[in-house]
């Protein structure tokens, strides 16, 4: 297919030479086709088809194929109306743009099911939770996960099947260059196969919006932050703070808080020279008496046995320079504290009038659920969170699961993450429909007894769909919750250290299970993944900067996004092949070992994309576009390679340093520091060794010194350097 970048600009224009006719708009080289007497519709390239129209319909709405007459057509738009059989009726208006489509329908009398299909595609990508929590993987023994998502069929589509809460149904065609999504948060209808590609919505409103966008991923990724933030579903920028090194209390303590098992929990990790720079108490800073404040919405309340000074404890976190989060949900217990006064006014979510009570996960209670759509529920709950905020509380670990079976909206708790993080809080996001209004995106608590294949497709699964700042839970999960033995096994061990190293690669990682618990070598390797992590956060946090502004997922980019014209990238995330791989930036590429064999593997087959690569630890250089058959693995290694440009941001021994590596073709590089906005430049010439490199700001030379296998340097905000040598 000819790229869409290159082709030329022409003029809408259409058929109407008959009662139902060909309706043709043309921009900018991008074609949409409809046949107006089907209502069959596709998109075309040049000479190139990109989207074929589906062999029997195109639209329908109530379950009829929709009937089309073309009304009028400008340059960039045509607008259609279009009937049913039975006389349903609705209109369409389709807008052009260089690397989007907007297909707008208003329907005459909202309720009934709209779908719009065409030929199918693969492969697919995509879908965040439901990628893993779809009906055939309900079940944890025996199935297979895979990051590609054809053959994905759901009527359904909402959060909270399995326990799926972060949703998105844009899909992402790499290999065909297209990408669609259907923006409503309501039911909604997905299916994606090779033969056919539906997206829909069971209960349509007055107007939908569907988007098809066009191009290379940068270009797809770009328009779809665009319309997610056009919509009013907020993408923010993190703060550097959550990317460090976390700890969570539920997974070093269980149930065990009070003061003195989370203070000596922490006091201990920092002891021992893990870099933690953020802390959540989840679970039992409620009282313990009566039940009905067992909650996170007990605003205020602290269990005074356990904590008889929440203020003070709080504040020696802060002063160790910690955020300190809590838990935090949406729901508040039938007879609990503060419901009597969200019933009366009508903060709820109501059914027949009255404040509806609702049986889930969590709480064990009855609830109610907060109207957070409501301007006076949110604003009153934002008022309770301030009696936490009060005591120091500056983060928040959103939480609220267990509501399957209730046809709740996918963006129930946008709103109020929308306000906590626009009070610069620190939010770990579990919950929301296409937004990116948290600091950590978090998948599904993720433990010991289950299958280990899906963490690393659901946490590809968010990159693919717009969530990249991936928190892939606590390392080692909830072994200190009783849920299994706690006696230290050989499969125990091992997991610590291949987890530890696999959630070292990711946006942030979390401590729990204390690692002097274990033998010295597995402590060791855990203390080793956490100080690799922090090393490379400021890389990390330079390219969140990037894909806050761009949408392209540079914090975790899955390698058919970074490669999608590479057939060696596609189909080799899953649990049968375990090529769990992906860049940070364009210079890192994540390769762990990892997956449900993680007991007796020692080795990958780990496929190099196009360039030059260097192994992280030993500094070897291997050429591109190979696939390093049984590639040795042991957990005591970095799970690294160093191509692309060559240059990284890196954290050593207390200072930030540029690194430059020699592998990187001719380039030019922009970064940020953690501090600063300002854009830093680096220009480097193709490099084979690091023994002639200099360094030069404005003809100046620059102190430079050798740290591993880089030649690093001080960066200051916004200057611009120059590299000479390495030949």
């Amino acid at each position: 297919m000819q790229r869409l970048a290159s082709l030329l600009c022409v003029s809408a224009i259409s058929c109407a030479s008959c009662l139902y006719a060909e309706t043709r708009l043309q921009y900018q080289g991008l074609t949409f086709h409809l046949d107006e007497s089907s209502g069959r519709y596709g998109f075309a390239a040049g000479a190139g088809d990109i989207v074929t129209p589906d062999g029997s319909a195109g639209v329908l709405l109530g379950g009829e194929p929709v009937r089309f007459k073309r009304v009028n057509a400008t340059s960039s738009t045509v607008s259609l109306e279009g009937s049913t059989t039975s006389g349903k009726r609705m209109s369409l208006r389709v807008t052009l743009s260089a690397h989007c489509a907007d297909l707008e329908v208003s329907v005459a009398e909202p309720g009934a099911e709209l779908r719009f299909q065409t030929s199918g595609a693969s492969p697919a990508y995509g879908l965040a939770d439901h990628a893993v929590y779809r009906a055939k993987y309900e079940n944890a023994g025996g199935q297979s996960f895979t990051t590609d998502v054809t053959g994905f069929s759901d009527d359904a589509f909402l959060s909270g099947q399995g326990i799926s809460r972060l949703v998105s149904n844009f899909v992402i065609y790499p290999r065909q260059q297209f990408a669609e999504l259907l923006i409503d948060p309501t039911t909604k209808i997905v299916h994606t196969s090779a033969q056919q590609i539906v997206q829909g919505v069971k209960r349509a409103p007055a107007k939908v919006h569907l988007y098809y966008f066009f191009g290379e991923p940068h270009a797809i990724y770009a328009e779809y932050l665009r319309v997610r933030r056009a919509a009013g579903y907020k993408v923010e920028m993190p703060k550097y703070q959550a990317f460090g090194v976390g700890w969570e209390a539920f997974g070093a303590l269980g149930w065990e808080t009070n003061t003195n098992t989370v203070r000596d929990s922490v006091d201990h990790y920092l002891k021992d020279g893990y870099p933690l720079t953020w802390m959540v108490i989840g679970s039992g800073f409620w009282p313990a008496e009566p039940e009905t404040m067992h909650e996170t919405t007990s605003f205020g309340y602290w269990d005074k046995t356990k904590y008889p000074d929440p203020k003070a404890l709080i504040q020696h976190f802060r002063d160790e320079g910690l955020a300190v989060m809590l838990g935090l949900r949406i729901t508040f217990i039938v007879g609990g504290p503060y419901s009597d006064e969200g019933v009366k006014h009508g903060y709820f979510l109501t059914e027949n009038g009255q404040a509806k009570v609702y049986k889930g996960g969590w709480p064990k209670q009855p609830y109610y659920l907060l109207d957070a759509h409501n301007p006076a529920a949110l604003d009153w709950y934002i008022g309770l969170v301030k009696k936490w905020q009060d005591y120091g509380i500056n983060g928040w670990k959103e939480d609220f699961y267990g509501y399957a079976g209730y046809d709740l909206r996918d963006d129930k708790v946008d709103p109020t993450n929308d306000r906590l993080f626009a009070q610069k809080q620190l939010i770990i996001e579990r919950n929301g429909y296409l937004s990116s209004n948290g600091d950590l995106h978090r998948i599904n608590d993720f433990n010991y007894n289950q299958q280990q294949d899906r963490g690393p497709v659901n946490a590809l699964a968010f990159a693919y769909s717009g969530f990249p700042y991936v928190y892939p839970d606590i390392v080692g999960g909830t072994f200190g919750e009783n849920h299994f033995s706690t006696n230290r096994t050989p499969k125990m061990e091992m997991y610590m250290m291949r987890n530890a190293r696999w959630a070292s690669l990711h946006a942030s990682m979390g401590m729990g299970e204390p690692p002097w618990s274990f033998r010295k070598e597995v402590s060791d390797v855990m203390l080793a993944s956490a100080q690799f992590h922090a090393r490379i956060v400021p890389y990390l946090y330079s390219n969140a900067r990037k894909a806050n502004a761009d949408g392209y997922p540079w914090t975790m980019t899955p390698l058919p996004i970074a490669f999608p014209d590479d057939a060696n990238v596609h189909g080799r995330e899953n649990s049968t092949t375990r090529g769990y791989e992906w860049l940070i930036g364009d210079s890192m590429l994540a390769a762990p070992l990892y997956g449900d064999d993680y007991l007796s593997a020692t080795s990958r087959d780990i496929y190099l994309p196009e360039g030059r690569w260097m192994d992280y630890d030993t500094g070897k250089i291997y050429e591109g576009k190979q696939m390093l058959k049984d590639f040795a693995m042991p957990v005591n290694k970095t799970p690294v390679f160093i191509g692309g440009s060559g240059i990284t941001l890196e954290k050593i021994n207390g200072e930030t340093r540029i690194c430059v590596y020699p592998v990187g073709k001719a380039s030019t590089v922009q970064l940020t520091l953690p501090e600063s906005e300002q854009v830093i430049t680096v220009k480097v010439p193709a490099i084979r060794s690091i023994a002639t490199v200099k360094v030069t700001n404005s003809g100046a030379a620059v102190a430079t010194r050798t740290d591993g296998h880089a030649i690093t340097f001080v960066p200051r905000a916004g200057a611009s350097y120059v590299v000479t040598g390495g030949e």
